[in-house]
């Protein structure tokens, strides 16, 4: 009996899907250069069915990938050829909401911005606040340990999640964390945050709420120099103030996206901040004065304050819509996650500038700034012979920089496929080891997500790219199973 016949047996048979034109939407997450059918999509709605989906996959050694909404951009959640893509996006139900206690548990297919639509009643809301937190999913957004505009200050994923309940591989119930403050033993919630779906399948989160700031403004500070900016952004840090949210976009993004959202900004600049300071309204007032002076004396060549919270949600719709107003300008753009410390942006983007005259490629800027993560995107077309790999070859080049320049290989978009290389660049052999030994514990045969996020040291040794034959990726490391 197929594994297909098998999971009939556990779903109704609309929730399994097996022609090539029901797996075609599945093949891809938001790295789209790569693609690949899976054997077969489950889409499950009770725990209980996601358990004896892991146990009959556990059972007959099939590979098992989770998926959320598909929104992310490191190939993470791409499929396995000879495996079962597990679809949650059916989990999709906010399950508690404590005013009090100022929690929210759901479960994984809940969309990111729901959290904060349901929270807002009660003068609440959810920090994380990745660009596409109008799609992405909370399940997702914990695989990759997700950020956003507002990270500087109020922390990643994993430092808004209280609690993950799930399944390993063999369909063994796990919960780590605790509602309450601490939990005892290792911490190992902060393990399963960003783990990119190799150690368990997770089936509900407790989310950590925080109360709205009365009164926000935004300063929009434009530079004639990207370098200039970049020093401004560790000239603000520098003067011991922590920005609710602190972006920058360089000139190319500024008008790409000026003209897809008509957000006001400088078409003239070459770089422009958006440093945002939230609070009571006299603590906000302080704080944009002593912005307004800093980034004067870094040379900004004109600054604006947002002069009503309608004008602030126009500056930052301007930095939310960059990606896919990189999208009106290329068939394709690649979009990098490297991470560097702040002191360094301004020579980072002097050297962006010269990787684009080396590859002949195009290439817009937008970073989250205050924590040195970068989102460089490179604009390409699939179709011209050669102009793919010459991206890769950019994309790499910018990744052994931020290694280079005391940095990592990513910030918020996980490893997935797409940084398997860049990972040998950054991690010795035994830290290798130790990170596949972890693996191992929570997944002894390697089924969940394989061939992701970690390489092999084979791989290492080679330090080759992702084998990839007529369109689609190959996981060498697997074909044992």
């Amino acid at each position: 009996m197929t594994i297909e016949a098998r999971l009939r047996d556990i779903l109704p048979p609309a929730a399994v899907l097996s022609s090539e034109e029901q797996l075609r939407p599945y093949e891809c997450d938001g790295l789209t250069a790569y693609r690949q059918l899976p054997r077969a999509v489950a889409i499950p709605q009770t725990e209980e069915q996601v358990r004896a989906i892991l146990q009959l996959c556990h059972e007959l050694k099939v590979p098992v990938v989770a998926r959320g909404a598909g929104t992310g951009l490191s190939g993470g959640a791409m499929p396995h050829a000879e495996g079962v893509l597990l679809s949650m996006a059916r989990f999709n139900r906010i399950l508690a909401l404590d005013p009090l206690a100022r929690t929210a548990t759901v479960q994984p297919g809940v969309r990111n911005l729901a959290v904060s639509e349901a929270a807002s009643k009660h003068g609440l809301f959810y920090a994380p606040d990745p660009s596409s937190q109008i799609a992405c999913t909370i399940g997702g957004n914990v695989a990759e340990n997700s950020g956003g505009v507002h990270c500087l200050k109020y922390g990643l994923t994993v430092h808004n999640v209280l609690r993950v309940r799930g399944y390993t591989m063999d369909g063994e119930p796990v919960e780590f964390g605790s509602p309450a403050p601490d939990a005892p033993g290792y911490d190992l919630l902060a393990l399963m945050v960003g783990s990119e779906g190799m150690l368990a399948v997770i089936t509900e989160v407790t989310l950590k709420l925080l109360p709205r700031a009365e009164h926000a403004q935004v300063v929009l500070a434009s530079f004639d120099d990207v370098g200039k900016a970049g020093d401004a952004v560790a000239a603000v840090i520098a003067a011991g103030l922590i920005p609710a949210g602190l972006e920058m976009l360089d000139g190319p993004m500024i008008r790409a996206v000026d003209d897809y959202v008509h957000a006001g900004y400088d078409r003239e600049a070459a770089a422009i901040l958006l440093c945002e300071s939230d609070g009571t309204p006299e603590e906000v007032a302080d704080e944009i004065e002593t912005m307004r002076e800093v980034l004067q004396r870094a040379g900004a060549t004109s600054l604006r304050v947002s002069a009503s919270e309608r004008e602030r949600l126009t500056f930052w719709a301007g930095r939310k819509a960059a990606f896919p107003a990189i999208g009106r300008l290329s068939p394709d753009y690649y979009c990098m996650d490297g991470t560097i410390p702040r002191k360094h942006l301004a020579r980072m983007l002097r050297a962006i500038q010269e990787m684009e005259q080396k590859y002949g490629l195009r290439c817009a800027n937008v970073f989250h700034a205050g924590d040195g993560n970068l989102h460089p995107l490179i604009m390409y077309d699939t179709t011209k012979p050669g102009e793919l790999e010459r991206t890769e070859q950019f994309g790499e080049e910018i990744l052994a920089l931020s290694v280079e320049l005391g940095g990592t290989v990513t910030g918020e978009h996980g490893v997935g496929i797409e940084k398997l290389g860049a990972m040998c660049a950054q991690f010795a052999s035994k830290e290798l080891e130790l990170f596949h030994a972890l693996k191992a514990a929570f997944d002894p045969a390697g089924l969940l997500n394989p061939g992701k996020a970690v390489p092999t040291l084979h791989r290492c040794a080679e330090y080759g790219k992702l084998h990839v034959h007529q369109g689609e990726v190959r996981f060498p490391e697997l074909e044992r199973l």
